[in-house]
Order: C-alpha cells, then structure tokens, then sequence
C-alpha cells in the first residue's frame, strides 16, 4: 500500500489556514528543491526569514553543537547564550534591554504591555497604528494591523487602537487623544505593498512623540536584521524610536523573537509582568548569535545594499519593456514591483519558470531574497521575470 504523500497528510490533518502548493524538502543558500528534484530560486527567503540563506553553515554548526549541550531551561535560571544575544542586539539597536519570545506578534504584544504599563500612572494606553500596517495574527496585533480584510469575522476587535494614514503626520495628529500612550509603525510596510515611510513622516513622529510624550515604536519584523541595509529599518532615517519588534530573520530560520527598548523603558517591566516559556531558549540564542555574526563577517549588510540597487535597477529596465510593472520602489532588499495586472498569476508563473516571490495585496510583486544573494541570481531572476512577463 503507497503511503499517503505530504499534501494528502496535510489536507486530512492540518487546518487549512494556509494553501500551499510545492513540497520543499532541501535548501542550499538561495536555492530551494521539491519533492521532484526541482530547483528554484527563492526570492520569499521564507517570508523574509533566511536573511543569511538557507541552511547557512555557522548556523546549522551552532545549533547542531546547542542542540547535545542544552535546549531548554525555562527562565527561571540563567542560560549563558541568552544575556550576550541581548547585548548584541542592545549594542545594534537601542542600547537598552531586551525580552525574548518565539514571533513578531509576541514581540508587538509586549510593546502594547509596555506601553501600557508605562502609562498606566496617568491612564494613558491607546496606540495608534497605521492603516494599511501589518503586526500580527493575535486578537491584539490583528487589531493593531490596519487592515480590515484581517480583522473581518473576529469582532469584536480588541480596544485600545486607533488608526492613521501612513505617510501622513497631519492624520497621526488628528488621531491623537488624551488617552493616546504610543505609535506603532513600520519603516517599510510589508504585507501592505513595499511601501517605505518618507523621511518627513519619520522625522516628524519622532517630533510628535517628544512633544506629546508619547512612545515611538517600530515594527521590525520584516524589514529588520539587515534587510534594508542596516541592521534595522528605521536606521536609515536617523532617528531613535523607544522601541522595537523583531523575529523572521533573527534566528536564520529558528523561531525566534524579540523587544528592544531604549535605556529610560529598560526596568518599566518587573518580574511577573511579563513572560514566555520558550522565549531566549539557549538553542534559539545560539541560531540568533550565529546569524547575527554571519550578517557581519560576510558584510551582508553591504551587499543588501548593492544588490537591492541592482535588482531594482533591472525591474525598471523591464518596466521600460513591459507594460505590465507601473512602479518599483524598496529599500535594500526589500523589494516591491507594482503591477497594473494582478499580481497573483504573475506570482504563479513565476513559480512554474523557477523563481519563489510572493504577492502582496492584488497588485505588488514582493522580492526579498537572502541577503547572500549574487549580481549572476539578481540577473537570473530579471531573466525570469522578463520571461514571464
């Protein structure tokens, strides 16, 4: 008798929150193989997740040696790994103190605890988040994300957030309220179409923030650990927010997630305030520890740079060629194509010819390969594109 293959498993045992096409079963690099022998490269990198590529050599060493030394110990004692991934992370970010969980959700919920523990002496705990935002699939970073095709059948929607128009500081002021305690943003919006933040509106929140004395928070989850080219989005307009959110990328492809916050928010949490069992495990420390001194040693950050510049260069050549791409705009390696044709089946014959990306809303085509992508797999993937097109 055959046994049932992956996708018969998965349609009879796993609830269908996702519509998966392609077995992967091997990754190298930006490379990825099907269960066919099928090579493809992969310009998702699991959704912005295999910043360093897959199955990156010093990551697949460290958490090898991890996983015969110490996975878990809960956080209740001390593990050596976790406190020099926070001081790392510090010394990248914020030179504050870090809390450790598993995703960017968890990493936005403990922003909204702390925003609102922090302004609990004078009831102050409404955020204000940007419309067309993306921050999570919690019932409270579902809300926080400003769009309602998410939130739509889980109403009643948590309280507590309010929303403004991206790019548009007169919206933000006009959302204020004397209840108001925190923004939340993203430097580039991801899910909502590769849409960077304008250096005046970056500027003037901060303004905002100092004037109304108010917390400035981004969301870093995607555009974080080198994407754009720093190690965070919101470096490249030189201002200091009071805190951030990552996860996707921090572990090289190990779940992990995390909180910065700048010195004056770094004891606003006290034991018992917050928590999470598997967050800052030694195993997941030492994936994060590993990708973060890859990302260094092999100067991906400079290469986010030079090839995100190259890739978007050649989107406008062929945009100049094909009708179909009206706009190309990013930020280092986070990339976006907009198409005046749906973007899905552009996506799908994509796939067919070898090259991973993925839709964002109806009509962007989003790129965000490894950052250890090569000049010869931008040009292939161009190729690609040009032939689909």
């Amino acid at each position: 008798m055959t046994p049932p293959s992956p996708k018969e498993l998965f349609h009879q045992y796993v609830m269908p929150t996702y519509a998966p096409g392609l077995v992967l079963v091997r990754g190298q690099g930006v490379s990825v193989w099907d269960d066919a022998g099928k090579e493809y490269l992969d310009f998702m990198a699991g959704i912005a997740v295999c910043n360093v590529g897959h199955c990156h050599p010093a990551v697949v060493a460290a958490v090898r040696r991890q996983v015969g030394i110490l996975m878990h110990c809960s956080n209740l004692f001390h593990n050596e790994l976790q406190p020099r991934l926070a001081r790392k992370i510090s010394e990248i970010s914020l030179g504050g103190k870090v809390f450790f969980c598993n995703s960017g959700a968890e990493a936005n919920e403990c922003l909204f605890k702390l925003a609102r523990k922090w302004g609990s002496m004078d009831g102050r705990f409404e955020i204000i988040t940007m419309k067309n935002s993306f921050h999570g699939r919690t019932l409270a970073t579902m809300t926080a994300t400003g769009q309602t095709k998410y939130q739509k059948g889980f109403e009643p929607l948590v309280p507590g957030f309010a929303y403004a128009e991206f790019n548009d500081l007169e919206s933000v002021r006009t959302a204020l309220t004397p209840a108001t305690v925190a923004i939340l943003c993203e430097a580039v919006q991801g899910e909502g179409g590769i849409v960077p933040a304008t250096p005046e509106f970056m500027t003037g929140l901060r303004a905002l923030c100092d004037e109304r004395k108010i917390l400035l928070f981004f969301d870093e989850v995607q555009a974080g650990i080198g994407r754009t080219g720093n190690w965070f989005g919101y470096q490249n307009y030189g201002i200091r927010p009071d805190g951030i959110s990552m996860a996707k990328a921090l572990g090289g492809g190990f779940p992990i997630g995390a909180a910065a916050v700048a010195p004056e928010l770094s004891d606003v949490f006290q034991p018992g305030n917050h928590a999470s069992t598997f967050g800052g495990t030694p195993l997941a420390c030492a994936a994060a520890l590993a990708t973060l001194e890859a990302i260094e040693k092999e100067g991906l950050l400079a290469n986010a740079v030079r090839m995100g510049n190259r890739l978007m260069d050649g989107l406008r050549k062929l945009a100049q060629k094909h009708a179909g791409i009206t706009t190309v705009r990013g930020i280092g390696l986070m990339v976006g194509a907009v198409l005046d044709i749906p973007a899905k089946p552009v996506e799908a014959k994509l796939r067919e010819n070898g090259l991973l990306c993925i839709a964002t809303g109806d009509h962007v085509l989003r790129f965000v390969p490894p950052l250890v992508v090569s000049a010869a797999q931008i040009d292939q993937a161009l190729a690609i594109l040009d032939r689909a097109l």
